[in-house]
């Protein structure tokens, strides 16, 4: 299994356990889906509820969201009013991707530099449709990722976008 990193935060994104797309060489598109998980919902195969344990009328957590948000502890973001202020941190950010690709991956550079400005346009297009989630650190310094949801077979699937020259992949 391979974990994905934010290189700045060290925060883990996201893993290839998920579908994954690369778009245009610098984003990977990550699917999601919603789902429901019931806190300390162990059970084992076989295993029957005693009667005494159906009836004790205990209070149940359910945690509902999207698995790579709760996988992953990615926190949302609220730091971005309108497109502007994301275009800001977009620059900053990519200042300290293209330091990084300059150091560890030369030759990624100008496949970054090319792609990254037309993948970017196109997503900027539908800024209102996003939502933007940071790692678990909350640290906005680094990757900021975005997800909108699609129509996909019928079903709207959240989508995530994560800048693939901000990731470091760990294998595990």
């Amino acid at each position: 299994m391979k974990i994905y990193k934010d290189i700045i935060t060290g925060d883990e994104m996201f893993t290839d356990t998920y579908k994954i797309k690369l778009v245009d060489e610098v984003i990977y598109e990550v699917y999601g889906k919603l789902i429901s998980r019931t806190e300390g919902d162990i059970q084992l195969a076989g295993s029957n509820p005693s009667a005494e344990e159906a009836d004790e009328g205990t209070e149940v957590n359910v945690e509902r969201g999207v698995d790579i948000v709760l996988n992953h502890r990615l926190a949302e973001s609220f730091a971005f009013g309108d497109k502007k202020s994301y275009t800001v941190y977009l620059k900053e950010y990519m200042k300290k991707v293209l330091a990084k690709l300059q150091e560890t991956a030369p030759d990624q550079v100008e496949i970054f530099k090319t792609n990254m400005n037309k993948a970017m346009k196109d997503i900027l297009g539908r800024f209102k449709e996003l939502q933007f989630f940071t790692g678990e650190s909350m640290d906005v310094d680094g990757m900021v990722a975005m997800c909108e949801y699609r129509d996909i077979d019928g079903q709207s699937v959240p989508v995530f976008m994560f800048f693939k020259h901000g990731l470091e992949e760990e294998k595990v």
